[in-house]
């Protein structure tokens, strides 16, 4: 029987593997122009051992990564919300039509947030996208607070 945790954690599905308390929720595929995440049915703890198994690639071009969310740590977040989730519901098309069998929603900040319209955009999500189009690029602008 699965151990159910005292406090919840809100996760970011946009975090690096480097963030203590990461979890693996996808696995990146699709191409260079039109990456697609596939879900994993588990999540898995990030480990040492799991992200030398990207070698010679990085872990970020084959894991999609969540992470306990930073909230007023992070540069997209404005005290209430994420605007980075704010900016895909609203900017990206729709690349599914249901929701993806996701294994973080439960926790998921963009879920809690945008709910469904995150969730049909979160697919094309990689964390390092070396060739991202205008579009993407707009949508992952980092936030600068004055």
């Amino acid at each position: 029987m699965e151990e159910i945790p005292a406090e919840k954690t809100t996760l970011c599905p946009s975090a690096r593997p480097e963030i203590a308390g990461s979890v693996v929720f996808g696995l990146i595929g699709g191409t260079v122009a039109e990456p697609k995440v596939t879900y994993l049915k588990q999540q898995l703890p990030v480990t040492d051992e799991l992200l030398a198994k990207a070698a010679p690639v990085t872990p970020t071009e084959i894991f999609r990564t969540a992470a306990p969310c930073a909230a007023k740590k992070c540069q997209h977040f404005d005290g209430n919300d994420c605007r980075l989730a704010t900016r895909v519901a609203e900017k990206l098309p729709a690349v599914v039509s249901e929701l993806p069998p996701c294994s973080i929603r439960r926790d998921c900040r963009w879920w809690q947030q945008e709910g469904k319209a995150a969730c049909m955009r979160c697919p094309q999500i990689i964390t390092d996208n070396y060739s991202p189009s205008q579009l993407m690029q707009e949508v992952a602008l980092t936030d600068v607070t004055t």
